[in-house]
């Protein structure tokens, strides 16, 4: 068809054995890879050591993977999986959920926060940008994938998917969220920059939340049903579960300029800022 993109890339990049080496697992990969080299810098500007990152990187990934696991077995398919419990361990069968991912990174990082004896909006206000480039990368997993793509389309840059069976042009959803997570991690990155590492306590986290989950938001219009149920539902699952996040970040906004507060690893206790900015 003219004028769209015929997509039919193989996921599998290569089999070693019964060893699969595919494009969604390589970008996880990245994802995790890319977000230790950028707070590894943040790790030099604020003077924390090594060990710290080390076992931030632990708690993201155990974090992550149950969370958004997890996520997707009980948000969109409770019925199936917890009738067929043994299911939930099969990841490799596909199925992650990234509100539930969110979720789950949220409880390893107060775990984190509660051993390192720091406070948890500390480890939030940066996390959330390697988060948020970490998240483009998952997505480009998903159009290696074919999956998790919009409904029919007559823009030119449409794709179809022909791993699906698909003959019309579907909007590529993967490729508007991925888009938007890179510049949401531009955004933040450039904050942090210039702040100069020292953050008021909750703002990055609440800026993160708010473009993040409202892109999210925005997209599901144009995004297929991932489950049958959805189809009757005003708003999607995905939609409902952006909802609290996103007045999460307002609330984490208003508290960084109530309690304008700024933590420095190096000093006892946090350091009160008295003008507002």
């Amino acid at each position: 068809m003219i004028g769209f993109i015929t997509w039919n890339i193989d996921p599998e990049i290569f089999r070693l054995g019964p060893l699969s080496i595919r494009y969604y697992g390589l970008m996880w990969a990245l994802a995790f890879y890319v977000g230790y080299i950028i707070f590894s810098r943040f790790l030099k500007k604020e003077k924390l050591p090594q060990e710290f990152l080390d076992s931030l990187t632990m708690y993201m990934i155990v974090g992550t993977v149950i969370g958004a696991r997890l996520g997707h077995c009980l948000f969109y398919e409770p019925q199936y999986y917890l009738s067929n419990p043994l299911e939930i361990l099969k990841i490799w069968h596909g199925g992650l959920a990234s509100h539930g991912a969110a979720i789950g990174i949220l409880i390893s990082l107060y775990l984190f926060a509660r051993k390192q004896n720091v406070p948890m909006v500390y480890v939030l206000d940066r996390v959330v940008i390697t988060v948020a480039i970490g998240g483009a990368f998952i997505r480009l997993g998903n159009l290696m994938n074919s999956e998790i793509y919009g409904v029919e389309t007559t823009l030119p840059w449409g794709f179809i998917f022909e791993r699906n069976g698909e003959i019309l042009p579907k909007h590529p959803t993967q490729l508007y969220e991925a888009l938007s997570y890179a510049i949401i991690f531009f955004i933040l990155y450039r904050i942090y920059r210039k702040a100069d590492g020292k953050l008021r306590d909750g703002f990055v986290f609440g800026i993160f939340l708010i473009l993040l989950f409202g892109a999210r938001f925005l997209i599901e219009y144009v995004k297929e049903p991932q489950v049958e149920f959805e189809k009757t539902m005003m708003l999607n699952m995905g939609q409902w579960l952006s909802i609290p996040f996103i007045l999460a970040g307002i609330g984490f906004i208003v508290y960084s300029y109530l309690k304008p507060n700024i933590y420095i690893p190096s000093e006892v206790k946090p350091v009160k800022n008295q003008a507002k900015k």
